[in-house]
């Protein structure tokens, strides 16, 4: 009967429905194409098998008809929907990935879906969040070196053009030539240390070294400026501590970090160098009395070229804290910022102890 064709059929494309969603809730795309495989067999073997028991049972060949052509419907169905939910993926990576060939770094694709599939869209947006970070890095570097290298070679021109026209004496243009040329090799040195840094090719001695002696060696270069700052600069160091360092990168580190904290330090305050030893590393703290660290300092002093504020002249090309991590980090450690509780700011790194 033809009534009973049409139920046989709804309750197929019902059962095909029911089984594709359920398929696109495995985690694993395999198991999602071995089960419809698996579907796609049982379906057509269960149509054969109530084929025959309604040709032998009802004598009807538009029931066995009927039957046959719905599990095959069914099986098609399945199929279809099961391959769209994974298309409905792909075809969003798929733009997105076009979008950002084109130049558009901030597309992303739908996290649609469930299992390996959204695993992978929410692996692109990640990949696409660290491109377009990486580009803004880029570009950001690209205009803060041309304005540090721009405002030098200002200068320079200014004089030789001065001195040609006869408008500068040797004994008036030779310190501020002699000044301006040191800015700018001290810039150069750094971007080519950062460029080792960041291709991991700056290599150093590691030797067992008192970080007394470290303390005391970069506290005594830079006593002369916290006097003139009157600043008072103190060390706390247990004298038996002692890490596994290169000494010279370390006082890079520190000298850094102290002239830091003097800058953003009041007069008649203070600047603090304390050493922490743990049972696995050791911590160094620069702490200071200024007015601390506001807004995304924290997450942003120790990216290249940045400055908290860049109005101020004279603050450096603000690639000493950039430096200063890729030297902590190479040793193996890590380097953090922070507010104190009692005011000011307190810049911290790690470094192993000795074996």
């Amino acid at each position: 009967m033809i009534w009973l064709a049409v139920i046989v059929t709804l309750t197929s494309l019902l059962v095909s429905v029911l089984v594709a969603r359920l398929l696109a809730l495995i985690p694993r795309i395999g198991i999602q194409v071995a089960a419809l495989a698996f579907l796609s067999v049982c379906i057509p073997l269960a149509a054969v098998l109530l084929s025959g028991w309604v040709m032998f049972h009802m004598g009807s060949d538009l029931k066995v008809l009927a039957v046959a052509a719905a599990s095959a419907v069914a099986a098609v169905v399945a199929g279809l929907l099961l391959a769209g939910s994974i298309a409905v993926t792909l075809r969003g990576l798929r733009q997105a990935a076009g979008a950002i060939e084109a130049g558009d770094l901030s597309a992303r694709a739908p996290e649609a879906g469930t299992g390996e599939l959204q695993k992978v869209a929410h692996a692109f947006n990640a990949m696409a969040a660290s491109v377009e970070q990486l580009f803004d890095a880029r570009r950001e570097l690209v205009s803060w070196a041309s304005h540090d290298l721009r405002t030098p070679l200002a200068s320079l021109r200014a004089l030789v053009e001065a001195a040609e026209d006869g408008l500068l004496e040797p004994p008036e243009y030779l310190p501020s030539l002699r000044e301006q040329t040191e800015t700018l090799s001290g810039l150069v040195d750094d971007l080519f240390e950062l460029a080792q840094i960041d291709a991991g090719v700056l290599t150093f001695e590691l030797h067992d070294t008192r970080l007394a002696e470290v303390v005391s060696s970069t506290i005594r270069v830079l006593a002369p400026e916290a006097a003139a700052r009157r600043i008072q600069l103190v060390a706390e160091v247990e004298p038996g501590t002692t890490a596994s360092i290169a000494p010279d990168k370390i006082e890079r580190v520190l000298a850094n970090l102290i002239s830091n904290a003097l800058r953003h330090t009041p007069a008649d305050g203070s600047v603090a160098v304390r050493v922490e030893q743990l049972p696995h590393d050791v911590h160094v703290h620069v702490e200071d009395s200024g007015s601390g660290l506001r807004g995304d300092a924290p997450a942003r002093m120790f990216d290249r070229f940045w400055r908290a504020d860049r109005a101020r002249a004279g603050a450096g090309a603000g690639l000493g804290l950039a430096i200063s991590r890729g030297l902590v980090e190479a040793h193996g450690g890590r380097i953090w910022a922070e507010n104190r509780a009692q005011g000011g700011a307190r810049v911290s790194f790690s470094l192993p102890r000795s074996a």
